[in-house]
């Protein structure tokens, strides 16, 4: 490397390093103006990583609990979950619901499905009873034995309804820990019959605790044979059916052969909309992800605000400071200091100053998303923190170009003279 570029080198290292320990000075020495000068900034950068943390921790918490259909699997129902309400309510309308009939023309003709299932809801809420103890709604559904590959909800004692209760209609269930705990607190419920809106059926299994889903317990159900849920409250359900694919190369694959039998039972012309839903999980995690997208871009708006306010009180106090070291900036003019030399002091020192402002940010914001994890979900990711730290620093850097420019172009002779 030639001896002119290495000493450019140095030199650059050299004010860096110097403006870097006068921005840390300066921070010291005026404790509270420093507060104040970097109070926009920090504000901002903890705002946007907390909105960040919070969107992020709700994002996995939708994708694990609320958007996890099972593994390659996608849902058949009436209308698509995840459009807005007036959609909605046109689907309502038009669309037909899907029957019994409906999934057995699937399962019969439909090719390269792994698992398909049916299940269908009790509405309203019946009650659950085991001698003295009761409880006053549960979910009840009726389902096909093949969700025992489907289903989130895995068998920890016992055994999944099978296919000699859905041909015999046994009242048969499976239970939810809620139920367990509730109507079994001292015993063994396997065996035993408790009565689900005053009909009794045998417990054969139990499930494995879920938890909760946005405040609403998973484990307060009973699971029956479908045939025997049409025989006692429904003849013809409104379903949903779950279709599983072999893996997730096929899934498009499989969605569309499903969309092309309904729509040629169903005789719906080509021109015209689906008249059934086909959900997945990447479609309802989308539409949760539109969602808070609209919210993250507000959240920017705020930041922008935040972060300008921040800048135009780095810029004034920059200011400020090249007028209290007028006479510095003149001796080391006079002393042979190029105009470049004291812009990128002035510049430096402003995007440390904003850099620090940045940390103490992520600092803050880290503090707070570890309190809303304690009672809702929030997770720091590290693109939130790099992000919020660049942001801080580059706004440091803008903002500082105006008052490291003027410091630049003060005349050594005027800048000593106004100082005496």
């Amino acid at each position: 490397m030639p001896k002119q570029a290495q000493r450019r080198k140095l030199t650059a290292w050299v004010t860096a390093r110097e403006a870097f320990w006068i921005a840390i000075e300066a921070l010291r020495s005026h404790k509270l103006r420093s507060f104040l000068t970097l109070l926009g900034v920090v504000i901002a950068t903890a705002t946007l990583i907390v909105v960040m943390s919070v969107v992020n921790g709700m994002n996995v918490y939708i994708a694990e609990r609320v958007a996890n259909l099972g593994a390659n699997t996608f849902v058949l129902h009436q209308f698509q979950w995840a459009q807005g309400f007036d959609s909605f309510l046109q689907a309502r309308r038009r669309n037909k619901p899907i029957r019994v009939e409906d999934y057995e023309y699937l399962r019969e003709n439909l090719n390269g499905y792994l698992r398909i299932g049916a299940l269908a809801q009790l509405a309203p809420s019946p009650t659950a009873r085991y001698q003295t103890r009761v409880i006053d709604e549960i979910n009840v559904a009726g389902l096909t034995p093949s969700f025992v590959d489907i289903g989130r909800e895995k068998i920890g004692r016992g055994r999944y309804i099978n296919d000699a209760d859905y041909q015999h209609n046994s009242r048969v269930c499976v239970i939810g820990q809620d139920l367990v705990d509730k109507l079994f607190p001292f015993g063994d419920p396997l065996e035993r019959e408790l009565s689900i809106a005053g009909i009794p059926f045998r417990v054969v299994g139990i499930a494995d605790k879920q938890g909760s889903v946005l405040g609403q317990s998973q484990d307060n159900f009973a699971f029956i044979p479908m045939t025997t849920f049409r025989a006692i409250w429904m003849g013809r359900p409104e379903l949903l059916v779950f279709i599983k694919a072999p893996d997730g190369r096929h899934m498009m694959e499989l969605e569309d052969e499903v969309r092309a039998l309904m729509r040629a039972r169903r005789h719906v012309p080509y021109k015209e909309d689906d008249t059934f839903g086909i959900n997945a999980s990447e479609s309802i995690m989308a539409a949760w992800q539109n969602l808070t997208g609209t919210i993250f871009a507000a959240t920017i708006g705020l930041v922008a605000v935040f972060m300008v306010v921040g800048g135009i009180v780095i810029m004034n106090i920059m200011l400020a400071s090249v007028t209290e070291r007028t006479h510095e900036i003149g001796i080391r003019k006079s002393v042979g200091a190029s105009r470049r030399d004291i812009l990128w002091q002035f510049v430096i020192e402003s995007g440390v100053m904003a850099f620090l402002g940045g940390l103490v940010g992520v600092s803050l914001a880290a503090l707070v998303a570890w309190l809303v994890n304690m009672v809702f979900t929030a997770s720091v990711p590290v693109s939130a923190i790099v992000v919020g730290v660049t942001l801080s620093a580059a706004v440091g850097l803008f903002f500082g170009i105006y008052p490291a420019t003027k410091a630049a172009r003060l005349d050594p002779v005027e800048a000593l003279r106004m100082e005496n």
